[in-house]
């Protein structure tokens, strides 16, 4: 049995009983005038602006988050191999994702000495799914050509190195295979300590993409003691409240739920379609909290003025002061 890691969001969670993460990172970037139509995606700016990252974290924090999650989704070494970069540039590189989170977060609490007495924000280390090396759409279907034993191998290098970059956790995010959160899970046995949050990308009410159902990964997962919570995220909308209610009945491990606005991503013409939600962002947190989210954002397509909407609505409405998580 692996030692249990430190669970860094127990003091937010303790305080406030929910907690705040931010939103879609390299949407937020396009949207600033950004062309990250490449196999990096926003990783591509590390060494193009990274800057431009330190920017989008900011304002997340501004809007209230309190936890920004680094720019390494796509960022992996067999991606920046194919882009002609070597292990150690690429090593650098992700290290600089973190790098650049932790400098935001310490300039954004040193600018606002009156938030010494809230516990301190985190840095999450994102860790994308195969599907977004393959930069074909796979996040959201779980069509693989590695099995179990051949995903761990691809994620071995970089969490390794994430798992010691000065990040507070690990975010495992975007997963549309039960087979690659096994690899990861089993992963997080070969470190030292690191925590980690798991979540799914979901194609409806009961599966995740690969068509496993939701439950059934929550079952799988919520043991193991280096996952400090479980949940879904990249998902649209309307399918958040189901899935967390029949997690909440399998775990008692906080859940996390960060959907996208509700578009589809067309993986043929790399954009996104269709209507965003309609609803206010807060009033859909409260709702999710409800259902028993506790750690609640935005992914792909929302920005900062859905975590501000957020922010404003939980601490309007906050519920009474939670057990120990």
């Amino acid at each position: 049995m692996p030692d249990i890691a430190p669970n860094p969001l127990k003091p937010i969670l303790g305080s406030d009983g929910v907690l705040v993460l931010d939103g879609g990172l390299a949407t937020e970037l396009e949207s600033r005038g950004f062309d990250l139509d490449h196999p990096l995606w926003s990783a591509r700016l590390l060494r193009a602006a990274p800057e431009a990252i330190a920017a989008v974290h900011r304002s997340y924090l501004d809007a209230g988050a309190d936890v920004i999650s680094t720019a390494s989704y796509q960022a992996t070494f067999d991606g920046f191999a194919r882009e002609g970069l070597s292990r150690a540039e690429a090593a650098a590189l992700l290290q600089r994702s973190v790098d650049v989170a932790i400098a935001a977060r310490e300039a954004f609490s040193s600018a606002l000495p009156a938030l010494a007495s809230r516990p301190r924000r985190l840095v999450a280390a994102s860790v994308g799914p195969y599907g977004a090396f393959l930069a074909n759409g796979a996040e959201y279907t779980g069509a693989y050509d590695l099995d179990e034993s051949g995903l761990a191998s691809f994620h071995r290098e970089r969490l390794r190195l994430l798992a010691r970059s000065g990040a507070d956790l690990l975010a495992c995010e975007t997963l549309p295979s039960l087979a690659e959160a096994r690899a990861l899970a089993g992963l997080l046995d070969e470190l030292s300590g690191v925590p980690a949050w798991m979540s799914f990308s979901c194609r409806d009410d009961e599966h995740i993409s690969d068509g496993t159902p939701f439950s059934e990964c929550i079952r799988e997962l919520e043991w193991h003691p280096r996952i400090v919570a479980l949940g879904v995220n990249c998902t649209a909308p309307q399918h958040v409240e189901p899935l967390l209610r029949a997690a909440v009945a399998i775990t008692a491990k906080p859940l996390v739920a960060y959907p996208n606005s509700g578009e589809l991503y067309d993986a043929v013409k790399r954009t996104w379609r269709g209507g965003a939600w309609t609803e206010n962002w807060g009033t859909s947190g409260l709702r999710w909290r409800a259902a028993g989210a506790r750690i609640i954002g935005g992914c792909c397509r929302t920005g900062p003025s859905h975590i501000r909407a957020l922010r404003a609505a939980l601490d309007r409405d906050r519920p009474p002061r939670s057990a120990p998580v």
